[in-house]
């Protein structure tokens, strides 16, 4: 299998089993609704474990632009694949979240909340708050990338490696994701909302295109930033690309502050999601 094919197919199913989550505890008449929080933090976890597991000897399964980007900034990942890799990862997260809407497909007309449809698909702040939402997804993607890098700088027993990064998941989730959702991940979040626009879904109302920058930038910013980091604190190799990302981070940062407007609040416990 390509190392593309492995990262279309991984983040495919990286986001049915995840996504799959947000439609069981919200849609009506689903017999996971109301399963709560602690329910979709370890379903996360257990999705990026097992789609690890399942492509990671093909492609090292990064399944996030925002992990590619890191990793190629760390020097651990060609630049010349990065293209490639993000085509893939978007183009799966559009598969993945179309298999979600087949598997529930009842449940959508029951459901009457349209943000609670959309929170099946994408994230959504709990606040709306351009700047702070913006350095939510960038602190926890930061966290992600180096906690993926640290742990891969360990030795464990064959086969382990997959199952620590899931548990890495589920403690971000529990920590960080209160806010936007956790994200983290641009294919994750992306490819979904363009499902839930193109797809036929009964009464889903705005796919909230005005939100979406939010979970696409800040990852990326927090993984590059991250993968920059531990190639300079951990690895010891200066880098003028750190500075460099960092004042562009804090020049894209104050002008969200600046200039950022509130974005429309279309959330529900399924939009709380990585």
């Amino acid at each position: 299998m390509s190392a593309v094919l492995a990262e279309f197919l991984g983040t495919a199913l990286l986001v049915a089993l995840g996504n799959g989550v947000g439609a069981g505890v919200s849609l009506s008449k689903s017999y996971a609704k109301d399963a709560g929080w602690i329910v979709i933090t370890f379903a996360w976890g257990f999705a990026v474990a097992l789609s690890v597991y399942a492509v990671g000897q093909f492609s090292g399964a990064h399944l996030n632009p925002a992990v590619t980007l890191g990793l190629a900034f760390d020097g651990s990942f060609a630049w010349a694949d990065v293209p490639g890799y993000i085509i893939a990862q978007v183009l799966g997260g559009i598969v993945g979240a179309s298999i979600v809407y087949l598997h529930y497909l009842p449940h959508w007309a029951e459901t009457k909340d349209p943000a609670t449809k959309l929170g099946v698909f994408a994230t959504s702040p709990a606040i709306p708050h351009t700047f702070a939402n913006v350095v939510s997804e960038l602190i926890a993607t930061f966290l992600l990338v180096v906690g993926i890098l640290s742990i891969g700088a360990n030795t464990f027993s064959d086969g382990l490696n997959p199952l620590i990064v899931g548990f890495l998941i589920v403690s971000l989730g529990m920590s960080f994701g209160g806010t936007t959702g956790y994200a983290m991940n641009p294919a994750r979040d992306l490819g979904p909302r363009i499902a839930h626009f193109i797809l036929p879904i009964a009464g889903k109302g705005s796919s909230n295109w005005g939100y979406a920058w939010i979970p696409v930038l800040g990852p990326v910013l927090g993984g590059s930033l991250g993968g920059l980091f531990y190639r300079s604190v951990f690895s010891g190799k200066d880098t003028p690309a750190f500075i460099i990302v960092g004042l562009v981070t804090i020049v894209i940062l104050g002008l969200c502050y600046k200039f950022g407007i509130r974005p429309n609040k279309e959330t529900s416990v399924a939009s709380k999601s990585a």
